[in-house]
C-alpha cells in the first residue's frame, strides 16, 4: 500500500497535461500459486492448496508495465512482496489479539 498511495500522491500532484492511463502495479510476476504458498509459509498456515483447471480467459500473464509511471511520475514500487505481506500480517494479527472476544448471543434466548 505504501507504494500505491505514493504512486497516487504523485499522480495528484502531476501537470494537468498528463492523461491517460499510468500503471502503479508491480513489476515483478508472481503467479497466484506463489503467492498462496508465501502466505502459507509466512503465517505458519497449515492450510493446503487446491488446484483447480483455469477458466479459459484467464490471462497467462500478469506483469504490469510501469514506464510511464517511472518516467512521468518518477515512481517504481519499493516494498516486496514478501515485506508488504509480513507487514500486513502483522497487522491484521495485532488487530485480531486486540480485539474483544464475544460470543455471539444464543438464537431464541432472551
Amino acid at each position: 500500500m505504501d507504494d500505491l498511495v505514493d504512486g497516487l500522491t504523485r499522480l495528484m500532484a502531476a501537470d494537468d497535461t498528463v492523461t491517460g492511463p499510468i500503471n502503479l502495479g508491480n513489476p515483478e510476476e508472481v503467479s497466484i500459486r506463489q503467492l498462496a504458498q508465501l502466505v502459507i509459509e509466512l503465517t505458519g498456515s497449515s492450510s493446503k492448496l487446491e488446484l483447480h483447471p483455469l477458466v479459459p480467459d484467464d490471462p497467462r500473464q500478469r506483469q504490469p508495465e510501469i514506464g510511464r509511471a517511472h518516467e512521468i511520475l518518477s515512481w517504481k514500487p519499493h516494498t516486496t512482496l514478501q515485506e508488504g505481506l509480513t507487514k500486513t500480517i502483522a497487522y491484521f494479527d495485532a488487530l485480531l489479539r486486540s480485539a474483544p472476544t464475544t460470543r455471539p448471543a444464543a438464537r431464541g434466548v432472551v
